[in-house]
């Protein structure tokens, strides 16, 4: 994404600091290309467990993709921040943004999206979750993940650094509860029926963040290269 589009994404949230957080985050973070790559000429909409402040619509609207989005936070500051930026770009029709925890998904069936928010549960509740989510995927959907994960590296405790700031500001409530290694989240994957593939996706980034592909076997098209 070129300097003009992350400018027009920002320039449509409140605040200095909220809009320079966009900025960074668009030119910094590889996860925003590496889904709409992943759900490039679908149809089918998309659900993004955990979604913010929904810069991941934005993002796939400035690529001209217009599948249906719908995002839920259990953060209701994000949730409103979300949906001034959703009705300053216009993009009502296509973008839904919802307060709802992770037990109150809605029904929709299609891609998933599943972006740094794992390590926020309890290892138990990762689980839970991640088995909802498979029930959501329609036949030809893909489960996109993107998180860090437990690894004995210095990427992994320069993340553990950086999630300590973002708890103390406020910003993640409660903060990062349990790190998963890659077996616990694709054994939930695998036990659903589905193919898995992982590799790292950190960008710019010092953080030991992974991206982890899911989609039902033998679906049509396969992972691509």
């Amino acid at each position: 994404m070129n300097r003009l589009a992350r400018q027009r994404i920002a320039s449509l949230y409140d605040g200095r600091l909220q809009r320079c957080y966009v900025r960074t985050k668009l030119a910094s973070d590889p996860v925003y290309a590496a889904v709409t790559a992943l759900v490039a000429g679908s149809a089918l909409p998309l659900l993004d467990i955990g979604c913010g402040i929904g810069l991941l619509g934005q993002y796939l609207h400035a690529h001209g993709h217009a599948l249906p989005y719908l995002g839920v936070d259990h953060d209701p500051r994000k949730i409103a921040a979300g949906r001034r930026a959703v009705q300053h770009a216009g993009l009502a029709a296509t973008m839904g943004l919802h307060r709802a925890d992770v037990t109150e998904l809605p029904t929709t069936r299609g891609h998933v999206a599943l972006l740094d928010v794992l390590h926020y549960l309890p290892a138990g509740r990762q689980r839970e979750l991640l088995q909802a989510a498979t029930r959501h995927l329609a036949a030809q959907g893909r489960l996109v993940i993107r998180n860090v994960l437990r690894e004995d590296n210095w990427r992994f405790h320069a993340t553990r650094v950086e999630e300590f700031f973002l708890s103390s500001s406020g910003w993640i409530p409660g903060g990062a509860q349990h790190y998963p290694t890659a077996a616990e989240v694709c054994a939930p994957l695998g036990d659903a029926g589905l193919d898995v593939r992982i590799e790292p996706l950190r960008g710019l980034t010092p953080f030991n963040s992974y991206l982890i592909v899911a989609q039902p076997t033998g679906s049509d098209g396969g992972f691509p290269p």
